[in-house]
């Protein structure tokens, strides 16, 4: 069995139908405990996040605002899957996917939710004096000592992980995004190769792994604070310039969107049925694709953003949890559906697809070239994806990093840190398949041991929200 083959094998295990029953079912559990608050309390969600986000707000030392936690957090899940993913997601599972993204999404706020609860709830200080927390230490000071295997299994798996979703998948997307940029304005990346793992490798994508690593690095080794800063001024840029440029191609493509909301119905069901013709979609391949891609891209099960909300100076782990519902809102229910329209209303001005084969940003490019052009498309989605995957680098960097610690200790960070940014520059050199295979397989199994402690924690979450909004009916 060849190294392709071994990482389908495990992909195919990770993501069966027996994880999207653990995924979305948790997610519902979790709601139900919690009086389906993604609902019930959605204004009061919007109104203390999203209505706060431009009030002033500080931080002590070893601390993050709780901004710059949503932020750091919102960096890691609003990158490639949101364009790169997305659309891979709906070329293989056909536009019924994107229902199932919305379907994993309006679920997951509240396992996101919770898991930020918990974060917040069972954090500690480390040896620099920094807030540390995340599912290894909800589960180590919450389920006690017994389960420190638990929390131990979790650091393994997404120091590996960080690996994946989390550098490898988005400085490949980055570079081979910039190289079809680069084409279109008239230049020829395939002109100048080297073979690198057996691979005929543009010289181009190594020098983008390069100033990308030099990037990260910057930043990475200037620690939490840092991440921080940074994140809070590009996430809201990237997003605003994204979102803009969507709408604008949705506008042009107006007449066209009612039929393309019909097609996404219609395709959760019955990929035939939105399409028009036997395309072979099956309905399990519709609800694997859907169901992963938004759990690719909002991360809610994985156990990743909590490590990042941790750090806040919030003490109220709800007041801090509702920034989870938020987050999960915008990525997937915002960004990705802009994403899956812009998409689909380029099918709509005559964009190809071929249905049931894998694609990457060359669709998107395409979808945003019929209104801006090829040249000006290609430098919109370029810019997209390197300030999400950039962002996203800077991360998951800082969710390896806390893992690292939390197994081997303080003294282990650095050389983590460096395989982590050598790491970028061979990520941008691999075949993309294979990389987001990897990135698939690892997030599956990331995901057990956090949501084997979301439901062991569950009656911990059902208290302090009691707690909460009994405190709020009575004015405290």
């Amino acid at each position: 069995m060849t190294f392709p083959e071994l990482v389908k094998f495990l992909n195919d295990i990770a993501w069966g139908p027996w994880m999207l029953v653990l995924l979305v079912g948790t997610g519902v559990y979790l709601s139900a405990r919690v009086g389906f608050i993604q609902f019930t309390k959605f204004g009061y969600a919007m109104k203390n996040t999203l209505g706060k986000l431009f009030k002033k707000q500080t931080a002590g030392g070893g601390e993050v605002t709780p901004f710059q936690a949503l932020t750091t957090a919102l960096a890691a899940t609003v990158g490639t899957g949101n364009i790169a993913g997305v659309t891979g997601a709906i070329a293989v599972g056909g536009p019924g996917a994107v229902f199932w993204m919305w379907i994993s999404a309006l679920f997951g706020m509240v396992t996101k939710y919770s898991e930020v609860v918990l974060a917040v709830k069972y954090r500690e200080r480390n040896a620099k004096g920094d807030y540390v927390g995340g599912p290894m230490y909800y589960i180590r000071n919450g389920m006690g000592k017994q389960w420190n295997w638990l929390a131990v299994l979790f650091s393994l798996l997404a120091c590996l992980a960080a690996f994946g979703i989390g550098n490898m998948t988005q400085v490949n997307t980055i570079a081979t995004t910039f190289n079809t940029t680069i084409d279109a304005f008239g230049g020829n990346t395939g002109a100048v190769t080297i073979t690198m793992f057996g691979q005929v490798v543009p010289v181009s994508s190594i020098a983008i792994g390069m100033f990308v690593a030099l990037i990260v690095a910057l930043v990475l080794f200037g620690g939490i604070k840092r991440i921080g800063s940074v994140t809070e001024k590009l996430v809201p840029v990237m997003a605003a310039v994204y979102i803009v440029c969507s709408l604008i191609i949705i506008g042009v493509n107006f007449e066209a969107v009612g039929g393309i909301f019909a097609m996404i119905f219609k395709g959760a069901f019955s990929a035939d049925a939105a399409l028009g013709g036997a395309f072979g979609i099956t309905i399990m391949t519709t609800i694997q694709k859907g169901v992963g891609r938004g759990v690719f891209s909002n991360e809610a099960g994985l156990g990743s953003a909590p490590m990042a909300h941790a750090a806040t100076s919030e003490k109220d782990p709800v007041k801090q949890g509702l920034y989870g519902i938020f987050e999960v809102f915008m990525d997937t229910i915002v960004i990705c559906t802009l994403t899956a329209l812009t998409l689909l209303c380029g099918l709509h001005s005559g964009v190809d697809i071929t249905w049931g084969q894998s694609a990457g940003t060359e669709l998107i490019i395409a979808s945003f070239a019929t209104v801006f052009g090829q040249k000006a498309g290609s430098l919109i989605v370029a810019v997209g994806i390197g300030l999400f995957a950039l962002s996203t680098i800077l991360s998951w960097s800082l969710y390896g990093t806390r893992c690292c610690e939390f197994l081997l200790g303080h003294k282990s960070v650095p050389v983590y840190q460096t395989i982590f940014v050598a790491v970028i520059i061979i990520g941008a050199t691999l075949e993309l398949d294979l990389v987001w295979n990897i990135a698939d397989t690892l997030n599956g199994f990331m995901a057990i041991p956090n949501l084997v402690a979301l439901l062991g924690l569950s009656g911990v979450v059902y208290k302090l929200t009691k707690e909460h909004f009994e405190k709020e009916k009575l004015g405290v």
